[in-house]
């Protein structure tokens, strides 16, 4: 029983620090293409009133 328990433990401490680790990876790359793509859209803003 105790080495059942020990066991069932491992996997749960194992498999949240691995979605803790995915989430990470997966919001700061998402931060990054959101801070992206509204760097691209002010570069396309400034040169539209660049244009005029």
């Amino acid at each position: 029983m105790d080495e059942q328990i020990r066991t069932i433990l491992i996997i749960i401490i194992s498999v949240s620090i691995f979605g803790l680790l995915v989430f990470i990876y997966v919001r700061n790359y998402i931060k990054n293409k959101i801070n992206y793509l509204i760097e691209e859209e002010k570069k396309k803003k400034s040169k539209k009133f660049d244009n005029l």
